[in-house]
């Protein structure tokens, strides 16, 4: 899911004006400056917008692409890329179009995807969904921080293998790792609104186009050297593995993939930075579309070029399973963008978790001084900086958690697996599909109802059996585990 939703605004994106060039259009019912709702002019369009979605989408889920492709085979890989690509656009339309409640042109706007679902549904569903939402938020956060830190170990081992000719084979702790990655985001976590510092957003999409394309490019190299094209029709053959890991895996390997696409958590998010007339669901198709196709695109070049490079042995994670060991200054390259592009991304997924919880605190508690009192500490030549007790502990205790969880649990195929899993069914599938039938009034057991149900529930399939995969998954991880001595 989507490495940097530093797209994602808060509704008052004044750096986002970096990116557009705004014309003034006239608007219904709004003045040159304000909109319909008397917040600031949106001045989005359709390019910025399928960038937010390209960069959140295109993130660490490329990695494990071609690992999910050996499991599937040359059929089965690429048609469930495609199907899931399907997926994700048809119900993405579907969200777009409950951006406004009622009327799509003046109706009421819904800001983020809680909001739509409050509208729309009500009731329980809302915090079953803020539930899931925030769940997954910090299930990527605890994502990230194993991915940086095989990324950085990844850059000491591909080193220490080139000192030694490839005699050593440079066994390393990733302890120390995570704990450098916690610490930088302890750090960073302190910065307020730093998901909306719009730079951040350009960064991480820089960096996710360096290592996907040096993973290409890689990939590409190594066919050439094979000089021919590894794999079969049908995925990895059974004698690598037996017949029950064969399924497990290929389980596993729908829900990496589900997990390369969901990027649904912030899609009105994005849609809420775009400029109306023309309405802005209209904008968003576009949007979706041109992204999907891009992002489609590149995971087929990816996924295809790692299975085709290395086929049965196809490793989780393309730049640090060692599939590659030379030239080693590249892969360091390529991993040092990745470690980059993740700690930005991480503060991008946890800074609406912590605005959200900062906000219940102050409603529970509005006389604490713990709670709302800030401390101005002047930094030359900059604005001061607000220091906020509340939120200095709440945050730090947040990321040390995440970094814990993170030392005991680093199996980083198995829990991209079931991050997948859990957010793709009901944010990018059962969400939009019931808001969608309720806002265009969809009369029960009419063919459309029955045919948005049906693929709702054929998800939902999908869902459990890769849910139930990555579970297996960390079931056998255990086995061979011990806690916090996980060296590779």
């Amino acid at each position: 899911m989507g490495e940097n939703a530093a797209s994602t605004g808060k509704n008052q994106l004044p750096h986002h004006q970096v990116f557009d060039v705004s014309v003034d259009v006239p608007h219904h019912g709004g003045s040159k400056c304000f909109d319909d709702d008397g917040r600031l002019k949106r001045t989005g369009t359709v390019w910025t917008s399928s960038a937010h979605i390209i960069t959140a989408v295109i993130g660490s889920g490329v990695l494990s692409l071609a690992w999910a492709t050996a499991q599937l085979g040359w059929i089965a890989g690429p048609t469930v890329m495609f199907l899931f690509s399907f997926v994700t656009y048809y119900t993405s339309t579907l969200l777009s179009a409950c951006y406004r409640s009622g009327d799509p042109v003046t109706g009421k706007r819904n800001y983020t995807y809680m909001d739509a679902v409050r509208s729309n549904l009500g009731g329980v569903q809302v915090k079953f969904c803020g539930v899931i939402q925030y769940l997954n938020l910090f299930g990527v956060a605890i994502g990230y921080t194993v991915a940086s830190s095989i990324s950085m170990m990844a850059i000491k081992r591909s080193n220490c293998f080139h000192e030694s000719g490839g005699k050593n084979p440079c066994k390393l702790n990733s302890n120390p790792y995570m704990i450098a990655f916690g610490i930088t985001q302890i750090i960073f976590s302190q910065i307020p609104d730093f998901d909306q510092l719009w730079w951040l957003s350009i960064v991480a999409a820089v960096m996710s186009f360096t290592y996907s394309t040096i993973g290409l490019g890689l990939g590409i190299a190594q066919v050439a050297e094979n000089g021919k094209v590894s794999g079969s029709l049908t995925g990895i053959s059974i004698g690598t593995v037996t017949q029950t890991q064969k399924i497990w895996r290929s389980f596993q390997a729908l829900g990496d993939i589900a997990f390369a696409y969901s990027y649904s958590i912030i899609l009105i998010e994005i849609q809420d930075t775009v400029k109306s007339p023309p309405s802005e669901a209209k904008t968003m198709k576009k949007a979706s579309f041109i992204s999907v196709a891009v992002t489609t695109l590149f995971y087929m070049l990816c996924g295809c070029m790692g299975y085709a490079a290395f086929g049965d042995m196809s490793p989780g994670n393309l730049l640090t399973g060692f599939g590659f060991y030379n030239p080693y200054w590249l892969l360091d390259i390529a991993n040092a963008a990745i470690v980059i592009h993740l700690v930005g991304a991480y503060q991008v997924y946890c800074q609406p978790l912590f605005a959200f919880i900062e906000k219940k605190a102050i409603e529970r508690y509005p006389d604490s001084k713990f709670i709302t009192k800030e401390i101005q500490i002047p930094i030359p030549g900059c604005n001061p900086y607000k220091l906020n007790f509340f939120r200095l502990v709440w945050r730090t205790i947040f990321v040390i958690i995440t970094t814990v969880i993170s030392m005991l649990l680093p199996f980083f195929n198995d829990i991209v697996g079931l991050l997948g899993a859990l957010g793709f069914w009901p944010l990018t599938v059962y969400y939009p599909v019931e808001m969608y039938i309720v806002q265009k009034r969809i009369p029960k057991w009419s063919t459309r109802w029955l045919c948005l149900q049906i693929l709702s529930v054929a998800c939902l399939v999908i869902t459990i059996a890769a849910a139930a995969g990555s579970i297996a998954g960390v079931v056998l991880d255990l086995k061979s585990y011990k806690p916090f001595s996980t060296s590779y």
